[in-house]
């Protein structure tokens, strides 16, 4: 029985499996996410609105997918992780930088990455790095609204409590089972504490020791009963209901700001011509702005040692760095001047006239 209205979230972050391999929802999003960028900068390209040659297209997408993977991978070790950068051991993958289930990718780093693949693509190219940068940044909205789609069907990047336990939640939001093994899970009470360890007796009787179990056999068994539910065990899936919070659906949240809501402000930016630059400082601008209002709604990684600064998450300090970087950059270029590029209504009206 259900009354608690917040849906229960069982979603399988598998897409497909082949007996021991598997295809992950996160994986696909990030190759749909550089299949979009393809298309529509080959696209721009063949209607001259971009100045990288269409032939050329391919082996750039390449070196910004390098990039984005190994900015956004060193970037989280970096901002949230540095302890994975001195972490070896005698398996493999033997470099903690490596073991991906460990923390996974920082948007701020993927953005250091992108940028730094577009200067060699750019000196590759012959083409202004600048304009480069902008063909990236009306780009990535498309894979930025993916990969937070991803981060749902993965229970991860968990929002704000909403209503607590055996509470009723608004419609909208969504109880996650990856609750019980983030350190966000609030306190049980003693009565609460009896009954989720008696699930996961249940479910897991050689993983867990009904007298004392040990925090490693608590994690094993919660781990199973998530699986479990992913699964589409339903009666799990109704013990562990009440026993679960209901949260914002920060990942959706944040998915339709990064994603329609950034994609709608630069392609009114990018109407007319513009010079070289502008779009791209408008994207740091504009995300740094969004990231610091969605941050409101989500909660830090939980294994931050200090997950506020001044009342501010760290995600939140790096995007109002962005602000301030895109502010000055979109100043700087004002001041330097230059011929205005592309604009795709000034194009789609170029090729009315020539139809005429």
């Amino acid at each position: 029985m259900s009354v608690l209205a917040a849906w229960m979230h069982d979603l399988s972050p598998v897409a497909l499996r082949f007996g021991a391999l598997e295809l992950r929802w996160y994986g696909l999003a990030y190759i749909a996410g550089f299949l979009i960028c393809w298309l529509l900068i080959r696209r721009l390209s063949l209607r001259g609105l971009c100045l990288l040659p269409a032939e050329r297209v391919p082996d750039a997408i390449f070196a910004f997918m390098i990039g984005v993977l190994v900015g956004g991978r060193l970037g989280y070790v970096a901002f949230y992780r540095p302890d994975l950068f001195i972490d070896f051991s005698a398996s493999f993958p033997f470099w903690g930088v490596l073991r991906i289930n460990e923390g996974g990718m920082a948007s701020h780093g993927g953005i250091v990455g992108s940028i730094l693949a577009c200067v060699y693509i750019a000196w590759r190219s012959k083409i202004s790095l600048l304009h480069l940068l902008d063909m990236i940044a009306l780009a990535a909205p498309f894979g930025l609204f993916l990969g937070r789609l991803a981060n749902f069907v993965n229970g991860e990047l968990l929002g704000r409590v909403v209503a607590g336990r055996g509470q009723v939640g608004p419609w909208w939001s969504v109880r996650y089972p990856q609750e019980i093994v983030s350190q966000h899970l609030p306190p049980m009470t003693s009565q609460e504490q009896v009954e989720f360890l008696a699930l996961l007796g249940d479910t897991a009787p050689t993983l867990i020791d009904p007298f004392r179990p040990t925090s490693e056999q608590v994690h094993s068994a919660s781990m199973r009963l998530i699986e479990l539910i992913q699964r589409g065990d339903a009666t799990l899936k109704a013990q562990l209901e009440p026993l679960l919070t209901a949260r914002m659906p920060s990942q959706l949240m944040q998915a339709f700001v990064e994603g329609p809501v950034l994609a709608g402000v630069l392609w009114l930016v990018w109407m007319k011509p513009r010079r070289a630059g502008v779009v791209g400082c408008w994207f740091l601008i504009t995300y740094g702005a969004l990231r610091v209002l969605s941050e409101t709604w989500r909660l830090p990684d939980d294994h931050l040692v200090s997950p506020r600064i001044a009342g501010m998450t760290r995600g939140q300090w790096l995007s109002a760095l962005m602000i301030v970087a895109g502010v000055s950059a979109i100043f700087l270029i004002r001041r330097k001047g230059g011929e205005a590029i592309g604009g795709w209504r000034e194009a789609r009206k170029n090729a009315a006239t020539e139809t005429e």
